[in-house]
């Protein structure tokens, strides 16, 4: 009989679908649904000492009230790098420059906006679907691989359909973050 743990690395299946609904709610935190998040600037870099720098790491970020960000640059040589890289960011928000902080005014969205972004949401989870179906993928081969080196019948299907349940359990998490995501998007 064939030791199964060596045939499949069940663990490695699941850490790697857990990391595929990781970066889903990065993406989605991402996204600007009309209210102000330190989560929607944070994927920006700013040009700092010779190098790109996460813009948490050349300010303060704080959420003064529901539509406005506030990012206090600690060095104000910076302020104009990192007033670039917000306007380069595609986040289409004007910085407005007071002092060394820069407040970043959140404008209302509009229903057109509204359904762009629902539908860039799709794209998001439907690209977090794929990954979960390429980590089954791999679960099936290391099982086909493994019959084929003696696993018994019986000891196969029950590794199937575990994978298989295991895939089903994270499609549907990501339908529901994709629903609860679209619902936020959609909110006036």
């Amino acid at each position: 009989m064939a030791d199964t743990d060596q045939d499949i690395d069940f663990d490695d299946l699941k850490r790697r679908m857990d990391g595929a609904m990781t970066s889903l709610r990065q993406e989605f935190a991402s996204l600007r649904t009309g209210r102000a998040s330190a989560s929607m600037v944070e994927p920006i870099t700013v040009e700092a000492y010779g190098q790109q720098t996460p813009i948490n790491q050349v300010g303060t970020i704080n959420v003064p009230e529901p539509r406005m960000v506030t990012i206090n640059i600690w060095d104000k040589s910076l302020l104009g790098k990192a007033e670039k890289a917000i306007r380069e960011s595609g986040l289409g928000i004007n910085p407005v420059i007071d002092g060394t902080t820069i407040r970043l005014p959140i404008p209302e969205l509009n229903e057109e906006r509204r359904k762009e972004l629902a539908k860039v949401a799709g794209t998001y989870a439907e690209h977090a679907r794929v990954a979960i179906r390429n980590v089954r993928r791999d679960g099936m081969d290391q099982l086909k691989k493994a019959k084929s080196n003696g696993m018994p019948e019986d000891d196969h299907k029950m590794w199937s359909n575990e994978v298989q349940d295991l895939t089903d359990k994270y499609i549907g998490a990501v339908d529901k973050a994709l629903e609860t995501k679209q619902e936020e998007i959609m909110q006036v």
